[in-house]
């Protein structure tokens, strides 16, 4: 199985972009343990960030035929981007959208996703521990849909 796993914009920034926030792990920290909680189940994890919609978008359709699902973390495009919904929305590649901060609880400006209504589901607000949490989350459901 492989899964790919999509970062947004300034997430490259992350252990020194607002840490009460976002906490202080770094995105390669956040890599090596899904990395490694993928190698122990024997998924690929292909990984990539981008501060770039127009890569962004690139990145979700070269998911098709490649991956058997995803994780996202679109960062600011998930409240922004039409255009990378429209990419999901071609490829019809399942995903788990995840943030590392409550986006229901910050400014009103955040608390809406262009992604969940076509996301399998949402883990936000659990910080680094939230991409193991979704991780875990599209395994399982990418196994149910295997039968």
């Amino acid at each position: 199985m492989r899964i790919a796993v999509l970062n947004g914009p300034n997430l490259n920034l992350l252990g020194i972009r607002e840490p009460e926030l976002y906490g202080s792990d770094s995105l390669e920290d956040i890599e090596s343990s899904v990395r490694d909680r993928a190698r122990s189940e024997g998924v690929e994890i292909l990984w990539h960030q981008t501060n770039h919609e127009g890569e962004f978008v690139d990145l979700v359709q070269g998911l098709r035929g490649n991956v058997a699902g995803a994780l996202v973390n679109a960062a600011g495009f998930t409240h922004t981007s039409l255009a990378i919904r429209d990419a999901f929305l071609a490829v019809r590649v399942p995903f788990v959208e995840v943030h590392l901060s409550n986006i229901f609880a910050r400014e009103p400006e955040r608390r809406h996703s262009l992604l969940a209504d076509i996301a399998v589901g949402i883990v936000s607000g659990f910080g680094s521990l939230g991409y193991l949490l979704a991780f875990d989350a599209m395994v399982a459901h990418v196994k149910s849909r295997e039968g």
